[in-house]
C-alpha cells in the first residue's frame, strides 16, 4: 500500500474514533473505548487478556484496568484458563453483548452508511483492513 492511501485510511479511522467519542459522551452509558473492548472482544472471544490487549493495540497492564469496571458492571467475565493456570480467558456476558449491540451497533452501521453514502469504498477497506490484520498478526507471522 503506498503512503498516500496509508496516510488517507489512517485519517479516515481517526476521524471515525474521534466523532465516536464524541457521540459516546453525551450518553450515560458505556464509553467509546468500552464499545470498542466489546466489539473486540465479540470477534475473538474467548480470548486471553493477553491476546485482547494486542488486538485493540494496547499494554497488558492497560487492558487489566480496563476490564475491571466492565466486569464489576457485569459485562464482561473473566476465568482462569483451564490449560495454563497463569491465564485469564475473558468472555462477554449477556449482559454485555446487549449493551454492545445497544450502544456500539447502531454507531457502526451510522457511520457505515455515512461513508458508502459519501462514496467511500467501505466494503473494500474493510476487506483490506481484515487482510493486513491477518498479515500482521504475530500468529501469522509465526507460521511463514
Amino acid at each position: 500500500m503506498d503512503d498516500g492511501l496509508a496516510d488517507l485510511l489512517h485519517r479516515v479511522v481517526m476521524l471515525l474514533g474521534e466523532n465516536a467519542r464524541r457521540r459516546t459522551e453525551d450518553t450515560d452509558g458505556l464509553t467509546y473505548s468500552q464499545i470498542r473492548l466489546l466489539g473486540t472482544l465479540e470477534e475473538i472471544e474467548p480470548a486471553t487478556q493477553h491476546r485482547l490487549a494486542q488486538a485493540l493495540s494496547v499494554s497488558d497492564p492497560a487492558i487489566s484496568r480496563a476490564l475491571r469496571p466492565l466486569e464489576a458492571d457485569g459485562l464482561v467475565r473473566i476465568t482462569v484458563d483451564p490449560e495454563h493456570a497463569r491465564r485469564r480467558l475473558v468472555r462477554l456476558t449477556e449482559v454485555g453483548r446487549k449493551a454492545f449491540h445497544a450502544a456500539g451497533k447502531p454507531l457502526y452501521d451510522e457511520f457505515r452508511a455515512g461513508l458508502v453514502a459519501a462514496g467511500f469504498p467501505y466494503e473494500r477497506y474493510l476487506e483490506d483492513t481484515l487482510r493486513l490484520a491477518e498479515i500482521l498478526s504475530p500468529d501469522q507471522g509465526a507460521q511463514r
